[in-house]
């Protein structure tokens, strides 16, 4: 599947690994984002450039190499950011500005223009088709601008890196696209398959209530009646001596029996945390930490639904919005109630505003008589806390 270009790295981005693995915390992996195959390749075409910029007028030289330094300080900066912040943009608008006045430093090579080639498959990176169009139309009236009078064939040199910028354009649109049909496709597939963990264990209880009924509702019954018959033939004055020992083990067999029954019921609780680890697995950020007590249980399907669907969402609004690595998920039982608390080591942008899917979230914890709470932490992240009746 092809990465984005010039850009960092997406949600399924980096080496393949379990999402339990090991996972390097910090700004480090950011910049391994220029080890990319594609970000390599605009090194090598700024390379390319530089190696031109000696040919030319002498006074000039501090000049070129000043604007080609320039332009690479911003693409190194540019490609470790996110892809929509305001600092990528104001850097992508000072790639544009020095490669335009190294253009028309070193209109004599005809190499120049493609730094703008590097820098079309970042504006695609960065904002929709119709804004990247339209940003690029401008830049290339800006290298016409600068070429007209230096060059006897601006237009034709114009129209020539044009359809280069094009192809990288496209290149980089319709492979940010097929990522985000992958994170969808990621996402939903780890919604299904924590459901299926979910319905198996479900399964399981269901098996393990039937099994109970059965036996406290069949065996159960013949035994009491059983030994009912056996106190009575042992009241009897020529009784044997045995009916009294079979009256005592048919006793013992119903409590056996009945502590069977109990301990079926009492284990019918759901394995949320395996729901839980399933969930999260298909994605390689954020990392799952699960914090969960040996107390807590989780009684009804329905309840187990709710808080799986509550660490979903924090999973989703931390790989889309938050860039974080790891969110920590606690879950605990305190005085009949169940407490949820999920944060990440990423950051939002922006006001903390409730969308779509923090909006269903609420509304699910509601229907179960919960509560919610949103907060920002001292580090930027979203901090939700959930509670429920246990």
């Amino acid at each position: 599947m092809p990465e984005v270009t010039f850009c960092i790295h997406p949600l399924a981005a980096g080496v393949a690994r379990h999402q339990h693995a090991g996972m390097e915390i910090g700004p480090l992996p950011r910049w391994r984002g220029l080890l990319h195959p594609l970000n390599l390749a605009g090194l090598l075409t700024w390379l390319a450039v530089a190696f031109t910029l000696r040919y030319g007028e002498a006074a000039q030289l501090p000049w070129r190499w000043g604007c080609a330094a320039v332009f690479l300080a911003a693409f190194l900066v540019a490609t470790a950011l996110p892809h929509r912040t305001w600092q990528r943009k104001v850097l992508l608008l000072v790639e544009a500005v020095s490669a335009l006045a190294l253009i028309r430093l070193a209109h004599y090579s005809g190499v120049a223009p493609a730094l703008l080639v590097m820098l079309a498959a970042q504006i695609a990176a960065t904002w929709p088709l119709r804004i990247t169009l339209l940003l690029i139309a401008a830049v290339n009236v800006g290298m016409y601008l600068v070429l007209r009078d230096v060059h006897a064939h601006a237009g034709v040199v114009v129209l020539i890196f044009a359809g280069f910028q094009a192809f990288a354009m496209l290149t980089t649109h319709y492979a940010h696209s097929a990522e985000q049909a992958r994170d969808r496709l990621a996402l939903v597939n780890a919604d299904l398959l924590a459901t299926r963990a979910l319905l198996a264990e479900s399964s399981r209880d269901a098996e393990r209530l039937r099994l109970s009924r059965e036996l406290h509702d069949v065996a159960g019954h013949k035994l009491t009646a059983l030994r009912l018959q056996l106190r009575a033939l042992a009241g009897r004055s020529d009784a044997p001596a045995e009916l009294a020992l079979c009256e005592q083990l048919s006793a013992e067999l119903l409590g056996d029996i009945r502590a069977v029954v109990h301990s079926l019921r009492d284990g019918g609780q759901l394995d949320i945390a395996t729901a839980l680890h399933a969930l999260a697995a298909p994605l390689p950020r954020p990392r799952l930490h699960l914090a969960m007590d040996e107390a807590v249980q989780v009684g009804t399907t329905a309840k187990a639904e709710t808080l799986l669907r509550c660490v979903q969402e924090a999973l989703t609004n931390s790989a889309r919005h938050g860039e974080a690595q790891v969110l920590q998920v606690t879950l605990h039982q305190h005085e009949g109630r169940l407490l949820l608390d999920m944060h990440d080591d990423g950051r939002l942008r922006g006001q903390l505003r409730e969308g779509n899917g923090l909006t269903g979230m609420r509304e699910r914890v509601a229907e179960q008589h919960g509560t919610l709470e949103l907060q920002r932490t001292a580090t930027g992240a979203l901090h939700i806390h959930v509670e429920l009746p246990a």
